[in-house]
């Protein structure tokens, strides 16, 4: 569906870390570990990532939070 994905799972890191190794296009990860970053914190975080970065600066990419 080309969405920019969010996720705690290191599975998914995986993959998309894999994914730019061998060059295979994905829409994006922005990633947080569960014992880094609060409920709220990811929110914020996540609200930042969608006003500064659009799709196509995603595309490729993975982000990790927490910023601060």
């Amino acid at each position: 569906m080309g969405r920019v994905l969010f996720s705690q799972d290191e599975d998914l890191l995986a993959v998309a870390q894999q994914r730019l190794q061998t060059a295979r296009d994905f829409a994006g990860v922005v990633y947080a570990h569960q014992l880094a970053i609060s409920i709220g914190q990811a929110v914020r975080d996540l609200e930042l990532v969608a006003k500064v970065l659009d799709p196509d600066d995603m595309r490729n990419r993975v982000e990790y939070l927490p910023y601060s």
